[in-house]
């Protein structure tokens, strides 16, 4: 077995440091702790000193690993560069994963990418190789996979740069999405900053049974707690069901609570947990967690009392919880299986599926791809195909070569099948369709975790539903959503109709064990000095930074609006994926998708807007923002609810700063997306009144002002400008402590580590 971080002595020492820690805390507070609050402060960097207010305070914590992707892989060890370290500070991977487009099928998609994408692949390898960085290379898995393969613990924290990190939590670990800036902190031996989250608490009773799945009950908090309801809140599962649920269907769960905005979501250790730990090869450190179970799990009076003890009490009887679909265009909007055909009718949605697509790093396990082979193998039995194109996603080679010995990918390919690389392809944008047009209206459904428009296929009109892999197999045979898998009619090659039985329970874990895989696998060795990491000057995709410039010392005075962008406004908004993910180490060339998918309050077209010093219309927000960067202004973006909702990628804040963003005006903003703006030197505002958003006018110019007196706490006010001649002035909230405040003024996060670290 190659050398791997996650060691018993590691974890060993992550639960002495915890049992140290949370002794000060508990004689601080005085009170009974849940799980997430013990992993939290058994992690603080000062647990004597640390301010413990949730909601109010900012907690410095010392992660145990660091895990990164390659598209946000690439500007985050650019940053890291420029830190002035040789090796990180903690151990840390990358995973080359986001960057294959899924296309004809896994082996030519492959051999596609490893020609494409070769200058960043070498890159990372180099990279990682200098640093003392553990590599998968293309092929070896999607990050998340990977992570509860080979790496998670119950009781550890971990950050990673991508927003669907907490799926590690379905091993009982903290794991939490950051931007790159973040991660570079903790790899130059920095403390982590997190705003203390407040409690969601989920109590689950009862056992899944028929078509319901680990799925569906994250699809139905979704429902109750909407996009917004776990911003700046860990979500902490407990109760009796919580033993029935797999460890990898727990992973599900809280892959999934990324789209709630949460912090992250987390499970207690228990038995299922062991079992997967001991089938991935780490037994030792099973027996570790047996011998800690104290420090894994929320406090008896806890449990006993939960109402008293969480901020947000959500209780779901998973006897009685159906199957679910949601979407399309956001994950919140949900409506159980036998509902959806009435939904279809009600809005006019295309009934007609053009695909059906499986795994993703929430939906690829084994017992996944065995709940929806049983399904295919039903219909097969009949003679029946798909009516519409399935696609299979393995979440890693090593599920990829245990369901291909154990029969799982024959029976999905029976059906019509085809199977994609292990990578994320369609989930994140990697996806060359030819059977549709862009612009042309269509309904996909998938098990994936996120259905914004365009977020798929660069198709706006692509109505994109998630369900549960063995629901989406279902309708994939179907080819219609005006059906139900729970009495729907299929017909046979024979011409006789028949009905699905729900899939019979899985196994997580193979009754042969998994097909352990170490394909594409470099590991960490300490080469410091001995690996050069070279960027061509005239690279398309690769660029080394040039540091922000820091605060001039006054007031930003007459910055006209770029933007006012109306509704839901993400980071795929902000800064598009798709066949933009060959920029995202280059940060000049993947700045000309600043915007694009932003809806113009004004006109309410998407990546347009007015020249206010041109006064020409029509333009794109990258050439407007281009013209006022070269005449020396400076802008401001005002953004709606949940500003920045979705993906952790910190070119969404690196883009508009590089382009010459001041402020973000927003009424409210997601946690990660905030955060990032801080590292990146832009101030993130919030309205004191949010009616003040109607305020804002197409040709404004702001004054931010009192910035010299920028502290913790106190309001910024704002003088708009009028094109009439007239003024507003409001007042706005900003949520920047004493350390961000010396981000801002120092021009970025990394300028100020540079400053500390002499460079």
């Amino acid at each position: 077995m190659p050398t791997i971080e996650t060691t018993p002595q590691l974890v060993a020492q992550a639960y002495a440091t915890t049992s140290s820690a949370l002794e000060i805390v508990r004689n601080r507070l005085a009170r009974p702790l849940t799980f997430a609050e013990k992993v939290l402060f058994g992690h603080l960097n000062d647990p004597a000193g640390q301010e413990l207010e949730a909601g109010e305070a900012y907690l410095l914590l010392r992660p145990d690993r660091i895990a990164m992707q390659d598209a946000t892989a690439q500007m985050a060890l650019l940053q890291f560069m420029q830190a002035g370290k040789g090796e990180t500070a903690v151990p840390t991977t990358v995973h080359c994963d986001h960057l294959i487009q899924a296309h004809r099928g896994s082996n030519a998609d492959l051999d596609t990418a490893r020609t494409t994408n070769s200058e960043v692949y070498d890159f990372l390898r180099s990279c990682s190789a200098r640093y003392g960085i553990g590599f998968w290379g293309p092929g070896a898995g999607i990050i998340h996979q990977v992570v509860l393969e080979k790496y998670a613990f119950p009781g550890g924290m971990m950050i990673g740069t991508d927003s669907h990190t907490p799926n590690a939590g379905g091993l009982g670990m903290f794991a939490c999405g950051v931007g790159g800036a973040d991660a570079v902190d903790v790899m130059a031996g920095f403390p982590w900053e997190v705003l203390h989250p407040h409690r969601v608490g989920v109590l689950l009773t009862g056992q899944l049974n028929g078509w319901a799945s680990p799925k569906d009950v994250i699809l139905r908090v979704l429902e109750e707690l909407t996009v917004k309801g776990g911003t700046n809140r860990v979500v902490e599962y407990f109760g009796p069901g919580t033993e029935s649920i797999s460890c990898t269907g727990k992973g599900t769960i809280t892959n999934m609570g990324a789209e709630l905005g949460a912090t992250t979501s987390i499970f207690p250790y228990d038995a299922r947990m062991a079992s997967y730990l001991k089938a991935t090869e780490r037994g030792e450190i099973a027996d570790l967690a047996d011998r800690h179970q104290a420090l894994l799990g929320a406090d008896p009076e806890v449990l006993a009392d939960p109402g008293r003890y969480f901020d947000v009490l959500v209780e779901i009887d998973l006897t009685t919880l159906e199957p679910y679909i949601v979407g399309p265009h956001t994950p919140d909007l949900a409506r159980p299986v036998s509902k959806m055909a009435a939904d279809v009718a009600e809005n006019d949605y295309p009934s007609n599926l053009t695909s059906a697509l499986i795994g993703s790093c929430t939906n690829s396990s084994y017992e996944d791809m065995s709940r929806a082979a049983d399904v295919a193998r039903q219909a097969a039995a009949h003679g029946a195909k798909a009516s519409t194109q399935v696609w299979v996603t393995p979440g890693s080679e090593q599920i990829h070569k245990t369901i291909q010995r154990d029969g799982q990918m024959t029976e999905l390919e029976e059906i019509g099948g085809v199977v994609l690389a292990n990578a994320c392809g369609p989930c994140i944008g990697q996806w060359k369709r030819d059977d549709i047009q862009s612009g042309e209206r269509n309904s996909i459904m998938s098990s994936y975790n996120r259905n914004f428009p365009k977020r798929n296929d660069g198709n706006p009109e692509t109505l994109s539903f998630i369900a549960s892999p063995e629901v989406t197999i279902a309708y994939g045979l179907a080819g219609t959503l005006s059906w139900s898998p729970l009495d729907g009619e299929l017909t046979g090659s024979d011409g006789h109709t028949f009905q699905l039985e729900p899939p019979a329970p899985a196994p997580d874990i193979p009754a042969d064990g998994f097909v352990i895989s170490y394909e594409g696998y470099q590991p960490p060795e300490n080469n410091e000095g001995q690996v050069e990491v070279i960027v061509s000057p005239e690279s398309e995709r690769l660029q080394l930074l040039t540091p922000f410039s820091p605060w001039d010392g006054k007031d930003a005075l007459n910055l006209p609006l770029l933007l006012k962008a109306k509704g839901k406004c993400t980071t795929d908004h902000i800064s598009m994926a798709g066949p933009w993910l060959r920029y995202r180490g280059h940060l000049d060339n993947i700045s000309d998708n600043m915007f694009l998918g932003a809806i113009n309050a004004f006109t309410g077209e998407a990546g347009h807007g007015r020249d206010l010093l041109s006064g020409e219309t029509g333009k794109t927000f990258p050439e407007i923002a281009r013209h006022y960067k070269a005449e020396g202004l400076r802008w401001v973006v005002v953004g709606d609810e949940n500003y920045g909702e979705g993906s952790s990628r910190e070119h969404a804040a690196m883009s508009p700063r590089h382009l010459g963003a001041a402020a973000v005006l927003v009424r409210s903003f997601a946690r990660i997306h905030e955060s990032n703006l801080k590292k990146q030197g832009v101030l993130p505002l919030t309205f004191a009144n949010p009616a003040d958003y109607d305020k804002v006018q197409e040709a404004d110019h702001f004054d931010i002002l009192g910035l010299a007196d920028l502290a913790p706490d106190r309001p910024v006010e704002v003088k708009v400008h009028h094109q009439d001649g007239t003024e507003d002035c409001f007042e706005t909230h900003q949520s920047l402590n004493e350390e961000q405040i010396a981000w801002f003024r120092a021009g970025s996060a990394l300028n100020l580590l540079r400053a500390e670290a002499k460079i």
